[in-house]
C-alpha cells in the first residue's frame, strides 16, 4: 500500500497541472489580441499634441534641483478602451510617451502622462489641454542636441488571471522640438520652479 504522503504528494501534483492548465487556457481565450481563436479588438481614439515649450527650471520635488531644461507639453486624448474590457481584464492602464533620439544617448521613452481605467464604463478617455504629470527632461539636463519628439499612447490590460498584454495604440508624427524660450532682448527667460 502507499502511504499518506505519497498519495499526498500525487493529489497536489494533479491539483497543481490541472490549475496551471487551466491559468493557460483562460489566458489563451480571454484577451482578443493575443488568441488565435478570437477576434482582435482595438481601442479607436485619436492623439494630438497641441504645444511644446522647452523651458529652464528647476524640479520642486525630485532630488535633483539643478537648473536644467524640461518640455512642457499640451495635448488632447480622445480615445475608447473599452474593447479591451471582458470578463478577465482587472484594469487598463494608459499612458503617453516621448521618444526621443540624443547624442549621447540613442534611444529615449519617457513617460509624462499616466491614467488607471479600472472599468469599462472608465474606458473612455477624453483629455483636452492635458499638461504632462511628470517631468521630461533630458539626462544631460539640455534638449540642445535633440532635434525631434515623437508621442506615443500605449496600453497594457492586466488580466485577473494570465499575461499582461502590452501595445502600443496612437503615434504622433516627429514633431520638431522649439527652440527654448527667450524674452524680448534675446536673453533666456527666468528660471521657473516646476512642481512635477
Amino acid at each position: 500500500m502507499h502511504s499518506t504522503l505519497s498519495r499526498l504528494n500525487a493529489v497536489s501534483a494533479l491539483s497543481t497541472t490541472i490549475a496551471l492548465t487551466l491559468v493557460v487556457f483562460i489566458d489563451l481565450f480571454s484577451f482578443p489580441s493575443a488568441s488565435p481563436f478570437t477576434p482582435r479588438y482595438q481601442p479607436s481614439g485619436n492623439l494630438t499634441i497641441n504645444q511644446l515649450d522647452v523651458v529652464r527650471g528647476k524640479a520642486a520635488w525630485h532630488m535633483d534641483r539643478n537648473i536644467q531644461d524640461f518640455i512642457e507639453v499640451n495635448f488632447n486624448i480622445d480615445a475608447d478602451f473599452s474593447p479591451l474590457f471582458d470578463w478577465n481584464t482587472k484594469q487598463v492602464f494608459v499612458s503617453l510617451a516621448a521618444h526621443y533620439d540624443s547624442a549621447k544617448h540613442i534611444k529615449n521613452q519617457v513617460v509624462i502622462w499616466d491614467r488607471i481605467l479600472r472599468s469599462k464604463q472608465d474606458a473612455n478617455v477624453a483629455v483636452k489641454g492635458g499638461r504632462n504629470q511628470y517631468g521630461l527632461r533630458e539626462v544631460g539636463r539640455s534638449f540642445s542636441n535633440v532635434k525631434n519628439v515623437t508621442f506615443t499612447l500605449k496600453y497594457n490590460v492586466m488580466p485577473k488571471i494570465g499575461l499582461l498584454h502590452y501595445d502600443d495604440e496612437f503615434v504622433t508624427d516627429s514633431i520638431t522640438l522649439p527652440a527654448k524660450q527667450t524674452g524680448s532682448d534675446g536673453q533666456q527667460v527666468k528660471v521657473q520652479r516646476l512642481y512635477y
